[in-house]
């Protein structure tokens, strides 16, 4: 990013996506409201994260399958059979896009959506896990392509926060507040269908055209609706599903077991039908999940959420055969570094330390520490410049670091 420093805490991928100081995205719009930035605010394109080229080179070279790719015209999503079809010989498997049909479909007005482009397109899957880390909730991309004048999906909300990224052509959106304010997972906008079809005809909080290199950002629940302009649009959508309240009540509930009293039985032939007989069972059901809650530190939910977050998001990938190759000649001159988006818990235990990853735990010799923290930092470092070990030690650990997936040694 080459404009002016946007906020107190630098977060350089969630910069390239918001023309305001970080410090204020978050306190003025992160889940509140939408934010339109430029080409000019943003001073950077999206060219190196995706384009039209791209999108044809997924179509017709990559043996894309559903439910990576859909086809949608006027609001309607198309059978896969419409744009998929066998590979051929040494691939036949049935659901495999054709580019014949898709073009036949986008040249009668169809949008095609290229879905997870996070695990597909190369600069997406690393500007995505670095967004990640920005944000800290989960995230995942797709690209709309929408043929002239053409418009992909009716007005609707959806249940998770968006970037859109006009990636060239251009776009007409019209935002509209929303009928359902947060809307849970659980929560989708046809629950709304009439009130949001309602809002759509009122005056927009954003009418605005977005050309290639400009930004919006939209909370979810926010209604929203575009139409492609004179040439075919090409857009990245950036969804993010943030961690809400809720789902940090379920994480609490589920100390609930901790508590003899919330585990008994309801009365011998009680009456379920009979809100009455269920009134004093309830007020004293309240109260001891109260008490519990009451008890609660915030350990267990953190567990809980940190557990999910390691489900839905990803470190930077390893290569295996690099890797390998890599490790074969690794020495004290080796530069190294901590695999990216790969949070652990370092800990001392008598005379070990461990390290606490996503799915590996590591225990080496409490020698090893310092040289431990000094990696987790980030910094690209030899192993010849770790603290506390001499070389040859210091060898032994970053191999073994290696190895277990908590450090890389960049080609």
């Amino acid at each position: 990013m080459t404009g002016p420093e946007r906020g107190s805490i630098h977060r350089p991928a969630l910069a390239r996506c918001i023309r305001v100081p970080t410090d204020e995205f978050a306190e003025r719009h992160w889940g509140r409201e939408p934010l339109l930035s430029t080409a000019d605010d943003l001073d950077d394109g999206f060219d190196d994260l995706f384009s039209p080229a791209a999108v044809d080179e997924l179509v017709t070279r990559r043996g894309v399958r559903t439910p990576f790719i859909r086809m949608a015209d006027e609001g309607s999503v198309l059978a896969a059979s419409a744009y998929t079809a066998s590979g051929g010989f040494g691939a036949e498997i049935a659901d495999q896009v054709s580019s014949d049909k898709v073009l036949a479909e986008f040249a009668g007005g169809a949008t095609i959506v290229l879905q997870g482009l996070h695990r597909l397109w190369p600069p997406i899957i690393d500007f995505t896990r670095e967004l990640i880390d920005d944000v800290g909730h989960p995230a995942q991309v797709n690209a709309y392509v929408t043929p002239p004048s053409s418009r992909g999906f009716d007005p609707h909300y959806d249940t998770h926060d968006v970037f859109v990224l006009q990636i060239s052509g251009e776009k007409h959106w019209r935002i509209h507040a929303p009928v359902h304010v947060d809307p849970l997972r659980t929560q989708p906008w046809e629950q709304h269908r009439a009130a949001v079809a309602r809002a759509a005809t009122g005056e927009p909080v954003i009418d605005a055209v977005l050309r290639p290199g400009d930004a919006l950002y939209l909370p979810r629940g926010w209604i929203h609706s575009a139409t492609a302009l004179g040439a075919t649009s090409v857009h990245l959508t950036i969804g993010m599903a943030p961690y809400t309240r809720a789902d940090l009540v379920d994480a609490l509930l589920r100390q609930v077991g901790d508590d003899a009293a919330l585990r008994g039985s309801l009365p011998l032939g009680v009456d379920l039908r009979n809100p009455e007989a269920l009134a004093p069972i309830v007020a004293q059901t309240v109260q001891s999940l109260v008490e519990t809650l009451q008890q609660t530190d915030a350990s267990r939910p953190t567990a809980v959420l940190n557990a999910r977050f390691d489900v839905d998001t990803r470190a930077e990938p390893v290569a295996p055969l690099a890797t390998l190759e890599a490790l074969a000649t690794l020495d004290a001159s080796t530069p190294v570094r901590w695999r990216g988006s790969l949070p652990v818990r370092v800990t001392t235990i008598d005379d070990r330390v461990r390290i606490v990853g996503r799915m590996t735990t590591l225990s080496l010799p409490v020698e090893a520490e310092r040289a431990v923290r000094r990696l987790v930092t980030g910094d690209l470092v030899t192993a010849g410049e770790l603290p506390g070990l001499d070389a040859e030690s210091a060898v032994v650990v970053v191999r073994r670091l290696v190895r277990e997936g908590f450090v890389v040694a960049p080609a």
